[in-house]
């Protein structure tokens, strides 16, 4: 930030300073030139001005204009670096805001608009810097110099051109501020495209699965012509309304320059000033032409930048305590005491719960859909904070610890395991980075990867597709499993971790995630019973209530819910119709 700081005042201030050299310096020698070629025809000299008359004015305009690009060189120089730094740190930045936001923002938002916000707010750094620069500044500061000469020849020349600027922005100023109305909603049209044209390419396979091709496609014009409907309309307006507006306002103002330099200024500089006038007043009404554009181009790369920071008003839910507290190695036991949660605008799931989980046990979490087993495991992982009550680990209130601590003692295997567009290698090490490749093939080998990876043309190297989407199911279950087993953490969270394999398969895994458990903490969420009926105990929830606890053999003999659910299994699975009255 220093280096941007250092480098922000030559970058604005050089092509500035270029400016006044190019449009009203060098100009201002011309008119001197003219005005003593005037004077000396005025004279009756007809011979002319001898050269050692002219050759100083031609000398001093033509240093003027090498100065000039010389400042003008030196000013791009320090602004490709402000850009470039700029840039840089707002893409950190933006990446970093979305890292502290919780789960549920992330579920309220597309990826593919996300992606184009975030990345909008630091590309358009530059477009802003650079409509500033040369622009803005580019164009005042001349201006502010241009008044200062023509007050030398006549201080009616520069309230004349100072009214004509002021009465031009008074006007234009409502219709503007209406214009950038018409930009922000063209804005979120745009976002909106972005957001479905990423949600149909992720979902690419069900879209052909269900020939759904045309009606997303019909979607897709939909949307876009809105896009170009409300484009048209924030453009057209600055076309037909505001510069319809300036252009006669400019011309009005080149016309009263020069005729006030023609009708106040007498004496033997008149032809002098006539030039400087007619040059600084053409000067000064470009600068009222682009007016509209240069407030189009900062009001458009700030309104997407606004889209960006709007979404930051929100401060996401789940925090790190201002002093969180240091991590105390021993037990890895984990605890509910009293919990309340209720997802947002709906019913509480759990009142509170709960339930003690011993260091090194392994509990299986069973139940029908919605009954909160997959919810638990997000809740130890601290995706969205409780409503009440205590989470602890060891001992410690998982809130007062820092997330990145918390998460360090977890392994967790999803339902839909997440796979990263890299090498297979890549998405088994992201457990852990500093693994070593003896280390990962060993993880790899325990989950059954590597009969499948070395199969594959490059092997370990091969890449997986955006979300796996070169795996199989069961492939990516299998991946996510060793990923697991290289994080080697003491608490296991497996969220339905077997549901995409064969049985083959399975048996072959389940051995490996019976080694793996050994000794650890393990949450194991099923709907297929058999998986977890040798664990250490089983707990049974329904609608957010833990309605039994025990090992299988224990559920089966008191017959309550839990034999219910064995017996009304098909394959092994649990059904997700509503159960029977008599199992509540």
């Amino acid at each position: 930030m220093a280096r941007q700081r250092r480098m922000a005042v030559p970058a604005m201030l050089l092509p500035a300073l270029g400016n006044i050299g190019l449009n009203y310096l060098a100009p201002l020698f011309v008119a001197k030139l003219v005005g003593r070629i005037a004077d000396d025809h005025g004279h009756g000299h007809g011979h002319g001005l001898g050269l050692g008359a002219t050759l100083p004015y031609v000398l001093a305009f033509a240093g003027v204009l090498l100065f000039s690009e010389a400042l003008w060189r030196v000013g791009l120089h320090c602004m490709n670096r402000l850009d470039a730094r700029g840039m840089e740190h707002l893409y950190v930045v933006g990446m970093d805001e979305l890292f502290a936001k919780d789960a549920a923002f992330f579920h309220d938002n597309f990826a593919g608009s996300l992606t184009k916000r975030v990345l909008s707010f630091a590309s358009r750094f530059e477009e802003f810097v650079d409509t500033l620069i040369f622009q803005v500044v580019g164009s005042l500061a001349p201006l502010v110099f241009g008044s200062v000469v023509l007050w030398g020849y006549e201080p009616l020349l520069v309230v004349g051109l100072l009214t004509m600027i002021t009465l031009t922005a008074v006007c234009a100023a409502p219709l503007i501020r209406r214009r950038q109305q018409l930009v922000a909603q063209r804005e979120e049209a745009i976002a909106r495209v972005s957001g479905h044209v990423a949600d149909v390419l992720m979902n690419m396979d069900t879209v052909q699965a269900f020939a759904a091709e045309h009606r997303e496609a019909a979607e897709h014009r939909s949307r876009v012509a809105e896009s170009r409907r409300l484009t048209l309309r924030s453009w057209d307006y600055g076309n037909l309304r505001i510069d319809t507006l300036v252009a006669p306002m400019s011309v009005l103002t080149g016309a009263l320059g020069l005729l006030l330099a023609v009708a106040l200024v007498g004496g033997g500089n008149s032809v002098e000033a006539v030039v400087v006038a007619f040059t600084y007043y053409t000067n000064a009404t470009r600068i009222m032409f682009e007016f509209n554009q240069i407030y189009r181009r900062l009001e458009s790369s700030m309104t997407e930048a606004a889209q960006f920071t709007e979404l930051l008003l929100t401060p996401p839910t789940v925090l790190d305590v201002p002093s969180p507290e240091p991590l105390l190695p021993g037990a890895a036991d984990v605890r509910f005491e009293r919990v309340t949660f209720a997802h947002a605008g709906a019913e509480p799931l759990f009142e509170g719960l709960d339930l003690a989980v011993p260091s090194g046990a392994r509990i299986g979490l069973v139940g029908r859909s919605g009954g909160g087993k997959t919810t638990l495991t997000r809740l130890v992982l601290r995706m969205t904070d409780i409503d009440g009550g205590r989470i602890l680990i060891g001992g410690q209130d998982i809130s007062r610890l820092r997330q990145a601590d918390l998460r360090s003692l977890i392994a967790y295997v999803p339902q839909d395991p997440a796979m990263f567009h890299r090498s297979l290698r890549d998405n088994i090490a992201f457990a852990r980075p500093d693994a070593t490749e003896a280390e990962i093939r060993r993880a790899a080998e325990a989950a059954h990867v590597s009969e499948f990876a070395d199969a594959l043309p490059e092997g370990f190297d091969t890449l997986v597709g955006e979300r796996g989407v070169k795996l199989s199911g069961g492939q990516r279950q299998r991946v996510a499993l060793a990923r697991a087993i290289l994080r080697d953490a003491p608490i296991l969270l497996l969220d339905e971790a077997t549901s995409a394999l064969d049985s083959e398969s399975e048996v072959l895994v389940q051995q490996a995630l019976w080694r793996l458990m050994d000794g650890r903490t393990a949450l194991v969420v099923a709907h297929r019973l058999s998986t977890v009926a040798g664990m250490d105990r089983l707990v049974v929830l329904d609608r957010g209530r833990i309605v039994e606890q025990g090992t299988h053999q224990e559920l089966l003999s008191s017959d309550g819910t839990y034999a219910k659910l064995w017996q009304h299994q098909s394959g092994g699975f649990l059904g997700d119709s509503p159960a029977p009255a008599d199992l509540h």
